[in-house]
């Protein structure tokens, strides 16, 4: 495991904790896995796994059974951290596989006719009033045509919601990373990312690290 992966995860539950309660239902952190056992925001997970070896995959594995009897409605998900976690037999789906991603220098590179601003009024339901949070929008224009959110949290700052079209995607990287270089200074910047997306991060820079997985419960 890179040196650097537990930090990305405490910082994706941190992130995902504060949307939970900015919503009104904050999850609970256990030593091995944070739940909620509410209904979280679309796209967010009720569960995140925060470390490896067999204790932590008994309370694991016994906290998501206990969520499955909870009669969540819906579809819901599990955010396997580290991709030890099989729950194929176990009533879930396996939604994606997504490799952590770290940048400790902004990478230089073409500039961009994309203008960024920092939101102060942000989408409902995002923590605005949170200190570690920020959203930047970029602009062509009139056009929205990017954006992106940071939290700070366990010593390096996420990046998380990142829209780009696939030809402003290099920049758009280039750019957010020199952003979160001036809004959270001297601090690491960690995310996950798939496919074309995580393509785009990796040549502007990033460090592609270890494995994660989301798994999502079976339609009936």
């Amino acid at each position: 495991m890179k040196d650097w992966t537990l930090a990305a995860v405490l910082n994706n539950v941190r992130w995902c904790d504060a949307v939970c309660r900015a919503h009104g239902h904050p999850g609970r952190m256990l030593p091995h896995i944070w739940v909620n056992a509410a209904v979280v925001p679309r796209f967010y997970p009720n569960a995140v796994t925060l470390a490896v070896g067999e204790a932590a995959l008994e309370e694991q594995r016994t906290t998501i059974e206990i969520l499955q009897k909870s009669n969540l409605p819906g579809r819901w998900s599990v955010k396997d951290s580290f991709g030890t976690l099989d729950l194929s037999r176990r009533g879930f789906d396996l939604l994606f596989d997504a490799t952590w991603i770290r940048s400790v220098m902004p990478a230089e590179g073409p500039s961009t006719d994309i203008v960024w601003t920092r939101e102060e009024k942000s989408a409902e339901g995002a923590p605005v009033d949170d200190p570690d949070f920020a959203m930047f929008k970029g602009r062509r224009g009139f056009n929205v045509v990017a954006g992106f959110m940071l939290y700070r949290a366990e010593e390096v700052v996420g990046v998380s919601n990142v829209v780009a079209e696939a030809a402003d995607a290099p920049a758009v990287w280039r750019s957010l990373a020199r952003l979160a270089a001036q809004t959270f200074p001297r601090l690491p910047l960690v995310g996950y990312e798939s496919g074309d997306e995580l393509e785009a991060a990796v040549g502007s820079g990033f460090e592609a690290g270890d494995t994660l997985r989301v798994w999502v419960t079976a339609r009936d």
